[in-house]
């Protein structure tokens, strides 16, 4: 089964990057910076998320983005589906800090539950059943919206959305142009592109 070890975000200081990043969210290996490699402006048609377990650890990982350099682009509120908010790193990946409740049951840490990939795809059925053919196994699926890939020992999961619908989760606009700046790593079928152009790079053999 392909499943995602990491990603790896391209950006113009790496240094500068990883440094957010192990302040920011202590992600570890599951984040990897390297430098980046072509142009791009606008929305790079994905965003990178993190469920935790209640509304005060969201508060605390946004402040501490956005002390480290981020910026808020929708500060942490309350939603239909529980509460949270997105910041921009400095290297220009959107990251959106988010759980599934509307109150505290307990003080704010620093874990987090789950790091999920979210691609902003032109056509989520078509692109789901390219993955499917990569050997990853549907979770959930709502229809030409949205799909979830099932991979619970997977250090990052999979999702897919339509780039309009996730631009305008993340709160910013749909266009963009040039590189994605992203590279996931891992799956067992070797390197390859999707039909969005997200580029999958084969694991390190251990």
């Amino acid at each position: 089964m392909t499943s995602i070890e990491s990603v790896i975000i391209e950006a113009e200081d790496p240094a500068a990057a990883e440094n957010f990043y192990s302040t920011a969210f202590g992600l570890g290996d599951r984040v990897r910076v390297r430098a980046a490699e072509a142009p791009t402006t606008g929305f790079r048609g994905f965003t990178l998320s993190l469920t935790v377990a209640r509304p005060a650890t969201v508060d605390g990982f946004v402040d501490a983005a956005v002390g480290a350099g981020g910026t808020a682009v929708k500060p942490a509120a309350k939603s239909f589906w529980g509460y949270g908010g997105v910041v921009r790193a400095p290297d220009g990946t959107l990251w959106k800090i988010a759980t599934s409740e509307k109150k505290d049951k307990g003080p704010a840490t620093r874990d987090v539950d789950q790091v999920v990939l979210l691609l902003g795809v032109e056509d989520v059925k078509a692109t789901k059943e390219f993955y499917v053919e990569h050997g990853l196994t549907v979770g959930k699926s709502f229809g030409r919206k949205y799909v979830e890939f099932a991979a619970p020992s997977s250090p990052v999961k999979l999702a897919l959305y339509g780039r309009g619908a996730l631009a305008k989760d993340a709160g910013v606009a749909p266009d963009g142009t040039g590189s994605h700046r992203l590279a996931v790593v891992g799956g067992d079928r070797g390197a390859f592109t999707d039909p969005d152009g997200f580029v999958w790079e084969q694991a390190a053999s251990r």
